[in-house]
């Protein structure tokens, strides 16, 4: 079994946990369920750099990026930094994240969020909007097509942004329909972790222009963002080049100026 099939495997194991203890009519009921949300794909429409940073303490392929980072702390320096958004990983077996770092971002910035999770059932898109979350990501490899409509279609209908995310040419055709606003191409091999830019290059041409571009994964120099620009990408998600680092802010503040230059 690869990595992605055993996240999945647990992933389903967890809601079903969840949903056992927190009925959806308590996330109904939260205060952020009524807020306003704010839109990724807009502000990435409006930006000159385009960056999305992330906060993420580890991952499968490196056992430990920054396992000692306070969220309310970096989301604050990214936000001084001029993002667009921000994502956050909830998933905790994995990431070491936690659907709590969702929330105390929420309480620390005014930048839209995104919930990086492996959404695989409607009680987490419940659960995102509840937590505070602008924008949902829906991974087009762990999805069927009516669950990629049927996901995004509730997603729209709570004020979520949807970010789809696929890896080749077969996930891209299944997954394009009007209920998303931004379609990611994720740079790195969820089966082998292994990351290659040329994947962006490839899909670019193939994503319709209706659709806000997003490229994913390996994005660490300016260079990389320059040449992808060239093939109408828009959004730039770059994670652990900042959360490698001992301040995370102040790394996309530096990036962010050296890319005004």
């Amino acid at each position: 079994m690869d990595i992605l099939s055993k996240i999945v495997t647990d992933k389903r194991k967890e809601v079903e946990l969840k949903k056992s203890i927190v009925p959806i009519s308590q996330y109904e009921a939260s205060v952020l369920f009524e807020r306003k949300t704010m839109s990724l794909s807009s502000s990435l429409k409006q930006s000159d750099t385009g960056i999305i940073s992330e906060f993420k303490r580890r991952s499968p392929s490196k056992a430990s990026i920054n396992q000692n980072a306070n969220v309310g702390q970096v989301a604050k320096g990214y936000e001084k930094a001029g993002v667009c958004g921000m994502s956050v990983l909830t998933d905790i077996k994995y990431f070491g994240g936690s659907i709590e770092d969702l929330i105390l971002a929420r309480a620390s910035v005014q930048l839209p969020l995104l919930r990086k999770e492996f959404i695989i059932n409607e009680y987490q898109i419940l659960e995102a909007k509840a937590y505070g979350a602008d924008v949902i990501l829906l991974i087009a490899a762990i999805l069927t097509k009516q669950e990629i409509k049927t996901f995004s279609e509730l997603a729209k209908s709570l004020g979520l942004d949807v970010l789809l995310e696929v890896h080749n040419e077969k996930e891209l055709h299944k997954s394009i329909m009007p209920s998303l606003d931004m379609l990611g191409v994720n740079n790195r091999n969820l089966k082998t972790f292994e990351v290659c830019l040329h994947t962006s290059k490839s899909l670019s041409t193939l994503i319709p222009d209706d659709f806000v571009k997003v490229t994913e994964s390996g994005i660490s120099s300016i260079e990389a963002i320059k040449e992808l620009k060239d093939y109408g990408y828009e959004g730039f998600l770059i994670g652990e080049n900042f959360m490698k680092t001992d301040n995370p802010g102040e790394s996309a503040i530096e990036f962010i100026k050296n890319m005004k230059k």
